[in-house]
Order: C-alpha cells, then sequence, then structure tokens
C-alpha cells in the first residue's frame, strides 16, 4: 500500500545509529529453513531471536531494512499496557486470563530492561514513564487506573503525582497531575532492532534485507515464501508485516488500518536547560484522546511527538505542523531549532486490541495500535512459545475478537477518520 524506500528515513534514530548499520544481502536461490519470519520489526525480530536461542533454524526476511518501518521510528516510550487498555481485554477474556496477559506485559517490561545487557549491545534505554492529564476532571483517570492497577492487576507501583508537585517532573504548566510508572521507560527503538539483529545472527539465524515477501503457499505441512530473487521453504510461517501486510495476506489486511504519525527532534540543548525540562529524565504521554507524547535523548534533545492523520499521507511540513504543539507545552522553547522530522505508519485494529494468532503453522502478529515496543515483545513470547509447543499465552491472544474495518478498502480510512474527529473535537473542549 506504501511506498518502501530502500534506506532509512531521515530521522534522529538514523542519525545516532549510522555506524551501528551494516548491509544484508538479498535472499537469492532457494532455502529451507525451520521457521521463516516475514518483516524485521520488532515483532518479526523479538520472534526470530526467541527461537533462534531455542535451536530453531530461523530465516527473517525484510522488504526494505531491518527496521525500517515504525519499530525504527516511534517515540521510543517502553509503557505498559496495549492502546485499548484493560477493559476490551477483561470483557472478552474475564478477569483471572486477562491477568495473564498482564503478568504477560510485565515480564515484556522486566525483559527489555535485562535484554540488552544479556545480549552485549545498548539501546539507551533509561527508567521512567509519566502519565499526565491536560483537563482537570481526567485527573480521575489517573486515580482509576492506580487503583484498578494495584488491586485488580497486581501492579502497585504506580506514583500519583499533584500539580503542586508535577514541576519536579515535568517544566510545564500544561498538566494537572500525573501518574509515575518506574516499570515503564525509553530507549532508542532502533538501537534496540540493530541490537536484536545483531544477536539473531549471532544464535545462528539468517536475516535478508530488500527481500520482499510477494506471496506464499502451503506445501504439505509447511510454507513456501517467494520473494523477487528467491524463495524459502519452511515448517512455520510467521507474519509480522504489521502496517504493510497488504497484499501479502488480504485476510489479515482487512483488519488493521495504517495510521500516519510523525514527530521531531530538537538541537542539541544546554545540558542544564534539558534537565529543567524533564528533572528526572522520565518520558511522558498525556490522556489526551490525541495525544502529545515526548521525552530527553543522551544526547539532549527533545523528542516529540503527537499528530496523526488517518488518511495516508503526512504533513508536508512536519517540524512546522508539530511546532505549535512542542511549544504548547514547552513556551520555554520558543524558536528552538528543530534539526530532525520524520513520520511513518502504524497499524490499528478496529478496537485497539492486539490481533495475534495461528492457523496451522501459519502465525501472524499486527495490530498494536501504536502502542508496540513492550506488547511486541510479549506477543513475540506468546508466538514463540506456541511454535515450540506451548501455546497457553497465544490462545489467550485468539480469545479477542478483531473484526475487518467497515467500508472496505476505500471506505475504511474516510469513516474512521471521521468517528476521530468527534473526540479530537472532545479534547479540544
Amino acid at each position: 500500500m506504501f511506498q518502501r524506500s530502500s534506506q532509512h528515513v531521515d530521522s534522529y534514530y538514523a542519525h545516532s545509529c549510522a555506524a551501528l548499520m551494516k548491509p544484508r544481502a538479498p535472499l537469492q536461490g532457494e532455502h529451507n529453513t525451520d521457521v521463516v519470519v516475514v518483516g524485521a520489526g520488532f515483532s518479526g525480530l523479538h520472534t526470530a531471536l526467541r527461537l533462534a536461542k531455542a535451536g530453531k533454524r530461523v530465516t527473517l526476511i525484510e522488504a526494505s531494512r531491518v527496521a525500517w518501518a515504525a519499530s525504527g521510528r516511534n517515540g521510543g516510550q517502553a509503557i505498559l499496557g496495549w492502546s485499548c487498555d484493560m477493559p476490551p481485554l477483561e470483557a472478552a477474556l474475564g478477569l483471572e486470563r486477562a491477568r495473564r496477559l498482564w503478568d504477560s506485559m510485565r515480564w515484556a517490561a522486566q525483559e527489555l530492561r535485562e535484554l540488552p545487557g544479556r545480549h552485549g549491545f545498548d539501546c539507551d534505554y533509561r527508567a521512567g514513564h509519566l502519565w499526565t492529564s491536560v483537563m482537570p476532571r481526567r485527573n480521575a483517570i489517573l486515580h482509576e487506573w492506580q487503583h484498578e492497577a494495584s488491586h485488580k492487576w497486581g501492579h502497585d507501583a504506580l506514583q500519583f503525582i499533584p500539580r503542586d508537585e508535577l514541576p519536579n517532573w515535568v517544566s510545564s504548566e500544561r498538566y494537572q497531575a500525573g501518574l509515575y510508572d518506574p516499570e515503564g521507560g525509553h530507549l532508542n527503538p532502533l538501537k534496540l532492532a540493530l541490537g536484536l539483529a545483531a544477536a539473531i545472527e549471532a544464535a545462528g539465524g539468517c536475516i535478508h534485507e530488500h527481500s520482499k515477501a510477494l506471496s506464499y503457499r502451503q506445501e504439505g505441512l509447511g510454507y513456501v515464501v517467494k520473494t523477487e530473487q528467491g524463495s524459502v521453504r519452511a515448517d512455520v510461517l510467521v507474519l509480522a508485516c504489521n502496517a504493510y501486510i497488504d497484499e501479502l495476506d488480504p485476510a489479515l489486511a482487512k483488519r488493521v488500518l495504517p495510521v500516519g504519525t510523525y514527530q521531531v527532534a530538537t538541537a542539541p540543548l544546554d545540558e542544564a536547560h534539558a534537565r529543567a525540562l524533564l528533572p528526572t529524565n522520565a518520558c511522558v504521554t498525556d490522556n489526551q484522546f490525541v495525544l502529545d507524547y515526548f521525552r530527553l535523548t543522551p544526547d539532549h534533545r527533545l523528542l516529540f511527538g503527537g499528530g496523526c492523520t488517518y488518511l495516508g499521507g503526512m504533513p508536508k511540513d512536519i517540524a512546522g505542523a508539530t511546532r505549535p504543539f512542542l511549544e504548547r507545552v514547552f513556551p520555554q522553547l520558543a524558536g528552538v531549532p528543530i534539526e530532525f522530522a520524520w513520520g511513518g505508519h502504524i497499524d490499528i485494529t478496529l478496537k485497539r486490541t492486539p490481533d495475534l494468532g495461528r492457523e496451522g503453522n501459519r502465525y501472524w502478529l499486527q495490530g498494536y495500535s501504536g502502542h508496540g515496543v513492550l506488547p511486541t515483545l510479549a506477543g513475540a513470547r506468546a508466538v514463540s512459545d506456541a511454535v515450540l509447543g506451548n501455546s497457553d499465552l497465544l490462545d489467550l491472544y485468539q480469545g479477542l475478537s478483531n473484526p475487518s474495518f467497515p467500508g472496505g478498502r476505500y471506505l475504511a480510512a474516510p469513516l474512521e477518520a471521521v468517528g476521530k474527529a468527534w473526540y479530537r473535537l472532545r479534547d479540544s473542549i
């Protein structure tokens, strides 16, 4: 659906990771393997690494470059939970089964903190997430989640921050209160992806870039995936294409809608100035429907995002479109140079619930709906465990219903955009 390039977009992440990137040859000729994973974003990388470490022969193919899409461009916020929050999961699965999914999310948060050290790479991980309210009436949402997280899901580490204490956390008059989660954090997502790729290869896995999967077919109990220059036969097929599933699997494509989103990175700030903006160096989000999110980088830039479009394209001037929102939060940064501005596409589901599943030896992971740094790891655990014979977690995900978007290929995005316009209006008043 969207044009892929052969290189990463000109983002802060690509700039900071230039020395870590290495080219990987396209798939050529015919190959045999135990597992073929299509898509080298977080879902595919985490799944491939877990299976390679378990002794499986794994081949990972990517249409462009490792983490070329959302996994290499996102806000880098490792926040516990899913985009849909917990009520839809509890409604579909019941309390005890939903609690098992939540426990797997907390596992993912701990695993992500430990994984880079285990495999010998750095991803600039910093601990702490602050969830804020812009409107006084939404302070109740923070209190409600703190109570629910502790009493229903066993997550009692959340700390409520009243307005008079917020300057110790974020230097902005915009916010009314906050809820701090020490188990969340932030990181450089492209560094994480490149570290995972190197770990896969160290474990014996193969990664081929510039190898778009054109089609797949079932052959016996396994699958054959065809690319422009070759093919690979595997016992197990894992589709981790997300917003770029396109025509490779039309049935899965109908269940996700690509949505454009974008962010900016300022020029490096004076260290004292940067620390004054976010004294604890936690990443920040708000509880508006169209939220702002921001954090500091190790070289003292402010990364700021939040804009989105349901109709495919991006603003011609991302920096110009984002600056008013950045300066609304931090008026003290009026006129600060913006050195990088970039966008990409995420895949949302109709209910914002993750779409993971299995049919025979074909597995899929998609639909993280803009909240994927930790959920992709939790999902990869479910899929890789199922490939290895334990489907307990994946069975929980398959208890969620993810219908096709109404309106079909041409009307789904406009209909969704109209619906979301109401929520934007509600935020403004």
